[in-house]
Parts: structure tokens; C-alpha cells; sequence
């Protein structure tokens, strides 16, 4: 049997935990996985750097542990809100509206995780280059998947290849992304919206 004093202990490792990935995935987005430092967190938030340790053991498994709770976020704000949707066009064109609202919205401090760490790691092999890539691949599939339900429902134009839609998808939210914070510009989302409606256009 666990006793009080322990319980309490596993909450407050726990509360540490949420506090220090909450804040680093911020940091990240902003500042590339490589500003994540134990010390930096602890005296970010306040606690100790032995308290931060603890709930990580390295630097490398604070950074995954960050990609996996940007993860999250990211599905709770771009997927979930669309998830009930019946496969196809409409469910595509509103997973991407809906990356455009998680980018421009800062779900992110520096808009999208993945875009913000993704080059920062996409020459380095490893782990956390390993877990980046498997949520990139996913998110493509994702769409991918959503537009051969549509070309097989005939809502898309006769010829539609759903691997090159997607990838032209990706690469206009992405640069919606990139240029509405290089140019402090927003309007670069609804240029980026134009893009993807003339894109799945039926």
C-alpha cells in the first residue's frame, strides 16, 4: 500500500512535470529544442534543478519528452476538433483550416512546433530527429488518407494524385506560417487559405 507522504510526492513530480514541459515546449517553438537546459527551466519556473532532473535524467529525454507533449497539443487543436468528421474533402479542407487557426492563434509561442524545430533536426540522426519525423509522416498520412477517401468519393478533380496535394497543402500552411512571423504579417494565413480552397477545390 502507498502511503500519504509518497502519494504526495508522485503528485507534486507529476505537477513539476506539467509545469516544466509547459513551458518548454514554449521555449522551443520559439528557440529550437537545443535552448531547452535543465538549469534554464528550474530557474524559469521557479524550482529546483535536482526537481527538474528528476522528472527527466537528460537532455535528450527532456527534448522528447517536449516533442511528445507538443504532439499532444498540436492534436488537441488541429486533429480532435475535426476527428468526427466523415473522411473526405470537407473533413480535409477543415483539418487544414484548422492548422492555420493553431498557427496564427500561437498555439505556439513561435507558431507551429514542428516547422520552428523540424530544420533544426532534420540533418542530425537520432532520437529526437526520429520522433520529429514520425509526427510529420503521420500529419502527411493523415491528409493523404483524407484526400483518397475524397478522390474516391469523386469530390476531387478527375487525375487528382493525393500524395502531390498533400505535399502542396503542407507547403502552404507552412509558408502561411514562416512569413506571417518573419513579416509580422497575419494576412499571409488568408492568402494560405485562398490557397488550400482552390487546392481541393471539387
Amino acid at each position: 500500500m502507498v502511503d500519504a507522504s509518497t502519494d504526495g510526492r508522485v503528485q507534486r513530480g507529476n505537477e513539476t512535470r506539467r509545469a516544466v514541459l509547459a513551458r518548454s515546449v514554449q521555449i522551443a517553438s520559439v528557440e529550437g529544442l537545443g535552448a531547452l537546459s535543465i538549469g534554464r527551466l528550474a530557474s524559469d519556473l521557479k524550482l529546483s534543478k535536482s526537481g527538474v532532473f528528476a522528472g527527466f535524467g537528460s537532455k535528450e529525454e527532456l527534448q522528447l519528452a517536449t516533442v511528445r507533449a507538443a504532439g499532444r497539443m498540436f492534436y488537441d487543436a488541429v486533429v480532435a476538433p475535426v476527428e468526427a468528421l466523415p473522411d473526405g474533402r470537407a473533413k480535409a479542407l477543415a483539418l487544414c483550416e484548422q492548422w492555420l487557426a493553431y498557427s496564427r492563434d500561437r498555439v505556439f509561442d513561435g507558431g507551429c512546433f514542428f516547422y520552428a524545430v523540424g530544420a533544426e533536426f532534420d540533418a542530425r540522426p537520432g532520437p529526437v530527429r526520429d520522433a520529429l519525423a514520425a509526427a510529420a509522416l503521420a500529419w502527411e498520412r493523415n491528409l493523404e488518407d483524407l484526400l483518397r477517401a475524397a478522390a474516391a468519393a469523386g469530390e476531387l478533380p478527375a487525375g487528382t494524385d493525393p500524395v502531390d496535394t498533400a505535399f502542396l497543402l503542407i507547403a502552404a500552411l507552412e509558408t502561411a506560417n514562416a512569413q506571417s512571423l518573419l513579416h509580422d504579417d497575419p494576412s499571409r494565413y488568408d492568402r494560405a487559405a485562398r490557397t488550400v480552397r482552390r487546392l481541393l477545390a471539387a
